[in-house]
């Protein structure tokens, strides 16, 4: 049973990745269009990548008439977190949520097919089956929630750099405007995921939309505190009219200090961290290694006089 469970879950894992791939456009299918061009001509390269590119919106289409029909409110409701996510599309939320339905009915389906099979008592088949289902229902927002942490986390060790970049356009006599857009083209090097949310900045901007409520897209876009303080350090320092380099600079400041005091706080919790792997892994093998032949003679002494 637990042999099986593991086949499972593993099966659904490569599902769920497949299906991923399948739904976000990302750095692969670069690689995966050059391929095609190697193994083919390039009228035949058009046709495979047509091809595609048809089958990814139909399966995008299943998928949002199925996630459109749990409603509008479930469907805004998570439309901020996809947006972190990096999943910008409108219909995000219902092919999310279509893709949650899918996975569970699959996976609950999969499961009370074959436990029967392996032998598996009725009430264990049912066990099975509400597993499948539940698993299949949260592997999508756990992926969400990898995929923010992990943009997250790209953004913030790449915003001091940002930040310095933009001193440096600031001071050099370029507008705050012109000044994101050349960070963002100069970051995206390093930060991939940041110079694509500045760039939007400046997209927004050059749409129409006030600088204001572009800083504040940009905040409410990827979640991170820091950027948060930065964007507000920004709408402040506009409204009152003081220095722009300055106030960069000083916030630049701040936040490589918060850089290292963190730095310095996981390394204090180095010896607490490093306390329950040798209490129960290293220090029990060390006791062997020293006591066990002494116990075997103490023992096998006590043995004889038995």
């Amino acid at each position: 049973m637990i042999y099986l469970i593991a086949i499972l879950v593993a099966a659904a894992t490569v599902f769920v990745v497949m299906l991923v791939l399948q739904l976000i456009p990302s750095d692969s299918a670069v690689i995966r269009r050059l391929g095609d061009m190697q193994r083919v001509d390039g009228s035949q390269a058009v046709l495979v990548r047509r091809r595609r590119q048809e089958r990814a919106e139909r399966l995008k289409d299943i998928l949002e008439g199925l996630g459109s029909r749990v409603g509008e409110e479930a469907a805004t409701g998570r439309r901020l977190r996809l947006m972190q996510a990096g999943f910008v599309n409108l219909n995000a939320p219902y092919i999310f949520q279509g893709a949650r339905v899918v996975l569970a009915l699959g996976f609950g389906f999969l499961l009370f097919s074959a436990a029967p099979i392996l032998g598996v008592p009725f009430a264990g088949v049912v066990l099975v089956g509400a597993w499948g289902v539940l698993m299949g229902w949260v592997l999508p927002g756990f992926y969400v929630g990898r995929r923010i942490a992990r943009r997250q986390y790209q953004m913030q060790r790449s915003l001091p750099d940002a930040l310095d970049l933009l001193v440096v356009c600031v001071e050099a006599g370029l507008a705050l405007n012109q000044a994101i857009l050349r960070v963002s083209e100069e970051i995206a090097n390093i930060g991939p995921v940041l110079g694509e949310q500045l760039a939007m900045v400046n997209l927004e901007i050059r749409a129409g939309t006030g600088r204001e409520e572009a800083l504040q897209n940009l905040a409410m876009r990827t979640g991170v505190d820091d950027i948060q303080s930065f964007v507000s350090m920004l709408i402040q320092t506009d409204r009152f009219g003081t220095s722009i380099a300055d106030a960069l600079r000083i916030h630049s400041e701040d936040l490589r200090t918060k850089r290292r005091q963190e730095a310095e706080e996981q390394s204090a919790k180095t010896a607490i961290k490093m306390l329950f792997p040798l209490v129960f892994c290293i220090f029990p093998a060390m006791f062997v290694v020293i006591l066990g032949a002494a116990i075997i003679q103490i023992v096998q002494a006590l043995s004889r006089f038995g």
